[in-house]
């Protein structure tokens, strides 16, 4: 598969099983993983599922998607952008999300790096 085929695919994945249950995300970090939330920084699969569920209930409209291969060729960058409802009610908020895929065998990747942020009107 190519770095986009990929990169669509983890997207589409990602966000579908973070609005249905973010528990069903701990498969793709690692106890080396990083996220940074808000401009928080969270280590390990088990601490960013905590974080991810404590959000509660969302719901995610992808609007655009950027890819690019790595300096590592098991490695694909992805930048996604969206809209997201928190609590199932309100007005949907602005966001971009940043991935570092990692390659650990053919076909298979886990999120390296992942950073978050709201974009709030200025």
């Amino acid at each position: 598969m190519s770095a986009e085929e990929v990169a669509n695919a983890f997207v589409q994945h990602f966000f579908q099983a973070f609005d249905a249950d973010a528990s069903s995300l701990a498969g793709l970090y690692s106890d080396t993983s990083m996220l940074t939330f808000e401009g928080t920084q969270i280590q390990g699969s088990a601490a960013i599922i905590e974080k991810l569920k404590s959000v509660g209930q969302v719901a995610h409209t992808v609007k655009t998607i950027d890819i690019q291969p790595s300096k590592d060729p098991s490695a694909i960058v992805i930048f996604v952008t969206g809209a997201v409802t928190i609590g199932g009610a309100g007005n949907p908020l602005h966001f971009c999300e940043f991935f570092h895929l990692v390659g650990t065998g053919p076909g298979q990747y886990y999120v390296h790096n992942d950073v978050f942020r709201l974009n709030y009107g200025l």
